[in-house]
């Protein structure tokens, strides 16, 4: 079972990977996106190119919670972020993009971490959590909403930082409220609070990815996401629901951690907007992290 739920968190990573250079179309052929007008962002939203990338999250979603439910948090969340390894080798054979020394040095910097992730995680711990555990999360959730609100007026830099950040942490939450559902039973799904947490951080976390992506640098925003997905979750998992690694394999779990992360930090950049040998503007490269798609 542990092996099929880690094929899950990879299969996800693809999912989520290949969706982001279906959405880069999408999102590129609607033209510029503003926060100030919602009808620019429902219509990025609704060309075909991202519809179908919506698709493959919602299938990369359900082999996430696949591996969520025998896996620790910080190995699945590591494995999301290395989606964002799929985007650069999809990219150089899509879009013709070419990987640096570089990125080829990231991208197995991400699958030798996931390889030490693998061998050193043990099993997860409690998937079922206290209901002031979900109201905790539901008030960050608020405090990211409104957060992420007011950073609509931050200039420049730090502006795209912080609302990249607040998206990450909303998968963040995502992610620690599917790790708590119970059996994917729809019943007992609706009279779970996870449920409603898992619906309300998606749909904040896209319009802050949204509105990150609308004025920034790709690589600032990612960096922020790949960091607030990430890290936060696998702490949580770590002190509050019991996850931990084999015995006597902690260092080698951080270390997969940091390798995994750090490749995915320093593919970040990949996402921006290169020109081509001509000069002519080439579409940009989305860089999903998690379940967020960075254009």
């Amino acid at each position: 079972m542990l092996i099929l739920s880690l094929c899950g968190a990879l299969a996800a990573a693809v999912c989520f990977g290949l969706s982001s250079v279906m959405q880069a179309v999408g999102m590129r052929g609607a033209g510029p996106v503003s926060e100030l007008d919602p009808r620019s962002m429902l219509r990025a939203w609704m060309t075909v190119p991202f519809l179908a990338g919506l698709g493959l999250d919602l299938l990369g979603f359900g082999f996430e919670l696949v591996a969520l439910r025998h896996l620790p948090l910080f190995l699945v969340q590591a494995a999301i972020a290395s989606a964002l390894a799929v985007t650069a080798i999809a990219a150089a054979v899509v879009m013709k993009e070419r990987l640096g020394r570089a990125e080829k040095l990231a991208v197995v910097a991400v699958c030798l971490g996931l390889a030490l992730l693998g061998v050193s995680a043990g099993p997860e711990g409690a998937n079922r959590a206290h209901t002031d555990f979900y109201a905790a999360l539901g008030a960050s959730l608020v405090g990211l909403a409104v957060l992420g609100a007011g950073a609509g007026r931050l200039p420049g830099r730090w502006r795209t930082m912080t609302l990249g950040l607040c998206a990450g942490l909303c998968f963040g939450v995502l992610a620690l409220a599917a790790r708590t559902l119970p059996e994917l039973d729809p019943a007992r799904m609706m009279r779970e609070p996870a449920t409603y947490l898992v619906a309300a951080s998606s749909l904040i976390a896209l319009v802050l990815w949204t509105m990150a992506l609308s004025g920034g640098s790709v690589t600032t925003a990612t960096a922020a996401m790949v960091i607030g997905e990430t890290v936060l979750p696998a702490v949580v998992g770590v002190v509050v629901l019991g996850d931990e690694a084999r015995a006597g394999w902690v260092p080698v779990a951080v270390g997969g951690f940091l390798l995994a992360v750090g490749g995915a930090l320093a593919l970040a950049r990949f996402g921006e907007l290169s020109g081509s040998p001509t000069g002519a503007a080439r579409p940009e490269v989305s860089v999903p992290v998690g379940d967020a798609d960075v254009v």
